[in-house]
C-alpha cells in the first residue's frame, strides 16, 4: 500500500530516521486523536538501569494489531528512544502497535548488552500482548544506523542463549520481519570504510579489531544468518560515509543464499540519512514491507 506523499515528507524522515538520536520534547509532539500514547514504561531492569519504552497504539478497535519495535541509532553510544516517538505515532495511525525502546549504551555497557535489551523489549511486548491489543505472532522491528544493526541482529539470533538477557524469559524474542536503514552487517570490514568506526567500535566492543577480533566477528549479523531468519529489507544509500553501502549488499546476499526473503532498496547518491524523493521512497518501502509481512489479509 502506497502512503500519501505527506506522510513521509523529507522533514518527517529527517526527524524520524536521520535524527533518531535526538530527543523529542513532549510538548513538541502532536498526538493524534486516534492514537493512545503511553510513555516511560519499564520493561527490564538489568544492572539497575530501569529500561523503558514508549508505546503508541490505535484507540479504536480491539485488534489484535501487528506490532513494530523501533530502535534508535547513535553509534551505540548516544541517542534516546524519544527520537522515534513521531514514527511510532504515525505507525499507530496506520494500524500498528509501535514501541520505541531504550537500551544500554557504550562505553559503560559493551556488546551484547544493547542486543539483550532489545530482545527483552520484544519479549515484554509478547508478555503484554493482551494489555496492548497486539498480535504476539506479528512483531516486526526497524532501526536506523546502530539501530539498524540491532534490528538485523534480532532477526538472525532468535533463541541464541548468549543474547537473550533477562526479563520475561518464558517468551520468544523472535521477530517476524526486519527493516534496516543503513545498518552495518560486518564490523570486521568497517575500519577504513567508515569515518567514525575507529571511534565507535572500540567503545562498543572494548577494543579495536586487532584487540577484539572475536567480538567484532561475534557482533556482526552477517555471521549469524541461517535459513530461519525472517524476511528482511535493507535500505541504504550508495554515498554513505558512516556505513558503507556494501554492508547492505553483503547482508542481503547472505540472506538470499540461505533461502531467506531479502530485499535491498538502493538509493543512488544518498548518504547516511535521506531527504527529498529518497526519504519518500524509503518511507513508502518500509510501510509496504511491514504491511505485506505483518498485516493479516482480510477474508
Amino acid at each position: 500500500m502506497k502512503l500519501p506523499k505527506s506522510l513521509f515528507s523529507p522533514v518527517y524522515l529527517l526527524l524520524g530516521l536521520v535524527l533518531a538520536h535526538s530527543p523529542s520534547r513532549a510538548d513538541d509532539l502532536a498526538i493524534p486523536g486516534t492514537v493512545r500514547f503511553d510513555r516511560g514504561i519499564e520493561f527490564a531492569n538489568p544492572d539497575n538501569q530501569h529500561l523503558q519504552l514508549n508505546v503508541a497504539r490505535p484507540k479504536a478497535g480491539d485488534g489484535p494489531f501487528p506490532a513494530i519495535l523501533c530502535i534508535h541509532g547513535g553509534g551505540f553510544r548516544a541517542g534516546t528512544r524519544e527520537g522515534y516517538d513521531r514514527l511510532c505515532l504515525t505507525l499507530a495511525e496506520h494500524g500498528y502497535v509501535a514501541a520505541t525502546v531504550t537500551y544500554r549504551l557504550s562505553p559503560a555497557y559493551r556488546f551484547p548488552a544493547a542486543v539483550q535489551d532489545c530482545k527483552a523489549s520484544v519479549r515484554w511486548l509478547r508478555a503484554h500482548a493482551a494489555d496492548y491489543h497486539l498480535n504476539a505472532t506479528k512483531i516486526g522491528v526497524m532501526g536506523g544506523s546502530a539501530g539498524g544493526h540491532l534490528a538485523l541482529f534480532l532477526g538472525v539470533t532468535a533463541g541464541v542463549p548468549s543474547f537473550e538477557g533477562e526479563g520475561n524469559l518464558n517468551q520468544s524474542s523472535a521477530v517476524s520481519c526486519v527493516v534496516s536503514f543503513y545498518g552495518p552487517s560486518d564490523f570486521t570490514q568497517s575500519y577504513g570504510k567508515s569515518v567514525d568506526a575507529h571511534e565507535v567500535l572500540p567503545l562498543f566492543f572494548g577494543g579495536n579489531l586487532e584487540q577484539k577480533r572475536r567480538e567484532h566477528i561475534w557482533g556482526s549479523p552477517l555471521n549469524w544468518v541461517t535459513p530461519q531468519a525472517p524476511p528482511t529489507l535493507c535500505i541504504h544509500g550508495t554515498d554513505d560515509k558512516y556505513v558503507a553501502f556494501e554492508q547492505a549488499v553483503w547482508m542481503v546476499d547472505r540472506l538470499k543464499a540461505s533461502a531467506v526473503e531479502a530485499e535491498l532498496l538502493k538509493l543512488d547518491g544518498a548518504g547516511h540519512g535521506f531527504n527529498g524523493a529518497d526519504a519518500e521512497k524509503a518511507g513508502n518501502a518500509m510501510m509496504a514491507f511491514f504491511d505485506q509481512h505483518l498485516k493479516v489479509p482480510s477474508k
